[in-house]
């Protein structure tokens, strides 16, 4: 069976306060959508965090609901999961409807235990989907099984076991998870909060399923041999410039998995600049960018407005820094804990010789004790 795994689309998501709701939906509409009619796939597996928070902007859904009736349009089943970013309780509304159409919106805790069966020219698949759930929430759906579960690890070992009491042994097994695999790659954009890996899931976990498609972290990457995160379409931190963003198209027979990428053609790119300031203007003049750019300027010293004079060339000029700046930054602040290690009759001493250009003599230093004593401040000591 051929199936079409993406993930983590944040719609609605913003990049240094810029909507990227444009290049969501040229993605949809320019790449996902024709590459769903052109492969026809038996079925798109939405690995969660369809959205970039849990009370999606109204332009989000309605973005996410066009693409939906497409696909219905289409006849393609859609399975989608909730992940971390989503409001489980919102997508799971109308789910059972939906369902009754091949579109599968699994963001309740007992959808599970609750497969999809998909059939197709003679051949079956049962489709397991585990979104996004805290550790209290999976020992509530698992009851006295669940008394002794402490860590993510745990509770996930919990769920595939009961998963595997479902399996049908003539058909494929699959499941859609929203998790982070031990040993994966992590970009600026993911925000997870792991303490001690406790959040953490091994691919060993996964072993019963001939393909697990994976959500919640960003850089496309393999997890074991089963598994792949297909990563997000789109780059959502600087960081992650490099990422061949891309959706996953993934073939599989018992016994053997093929898995091809094909790229995604942005609307804007995430890109980072470095140079000189004269050098960046020049080559914004010669040939604007309508990329979303952050800058960084090498200048031996200050730029007088540099991102007004680069806006007109770099409209999506998303930050602006300066090694100059950086450098005279981290001056301040060896100066200033020098200067708490420092006494006050030092300082005082420097200041008399490097801004008065004047030698301190006896009686400026009996002065300076004076003023202390009166001060009620310890004479000699540091300067706190």
């Amino acid at each position: 069976m051929k199936f079409v795994h993406t993930s983590d689309w944040h719609l609605g998501r913003m990049l240094y306060g810029r909507s990227l709701l444009p290049d969501q939906e040229h993605f949809l509409q320019q790449a996902f959508l024709p590459l769903i009619e052109r492969e026809r796939p038996d079925a798109v597996l939405l690995a969660g965090d369809v959205y970039d928070r849990s009370v999606a902007p109204a332009a989000a859904i309605r973005l996410f609901d066009e693409t939906l009736t497409r696909l219905a349009e289409l006849e393609v089943p859609f399975l989608v999961i909730s992940g971390n970013h989503d409001g489980a309780a919102r997508m799971a509304v109308g789910a059972p409807l939906l369902r009754k159409n091949n579109v599968v919106i699994a963001a309740r805790p007992e959808d599970c235990l609750s497969p999809f069966l998909l059939k197709r020219n003679g051949e079956k698949a049962q489709i397991f989907t585990l979104p996004w759930m805290d550790i209290p929430t999976v020992r509530a759906l698992l009851g006295e099984e669940g008394n002794d579960l402490r860590s993510t690890q745990q509770c996930t070992e919990a769920i595939v076991r009961r998963m595997e009491t479902l399996f049908d042994p003539e058909a494929l097994h699959i499941l859609i998870a929203h998790c982070f695999v031990a040993g994966s790659s992590l970009s600026d954009s993911e925000n997870p909060v792991f303490v001690g890996g406790s959040d953490q899931v091994t691919i060993e976990t996964f072993q019963p399923f001939d393909y697990t498609a994976l959500g919640h972290l960003h850089g496309p990457q393999k997890a074991g041999s089963h598994g792949r995160y297909s990563g997000s379409p789109l780059w959502y931190s600087v960081d992650e410039e490099h990422h061949k963003k891309s959706i996953s198209v993934v073939e599989v027979t018992p016994g053997n998995l093929s898995i091809r990428e094909e790229a995604v053609s942005p609307l804007r790119r995430v890109r980072r600049l470095e140079g000189k300031f004269e050098e960046l203007l020049a080559a914004g003049k010669a040939q604007p960018s309508e990329d979303l750019v952050d800058i960084t300027l090498t200048d031996d010293g200050p730029v007088y407005l540099p991102a007004k004079q680069l806006r007109p060339y770099y409209p999506n000029l998303l930050s602006i820094h300066s090694r100059w700046m950086m450098h005279r930054q981290e001056e301040k602040t060896v100066q200033a804990a020098d200067a708490r290690e420092t006494s006050r009759q030092e300082i005082f001493t420097r200041f008399l010789e490097d801004v008065c250009d004047t030698e301190v003599t006896e009686e400026d230093l009996a002065l300076l004790d004076e003023v202390l004593r009166e001060l009620n401040l310890p004479e000699g000591g540091a300067a706190k």
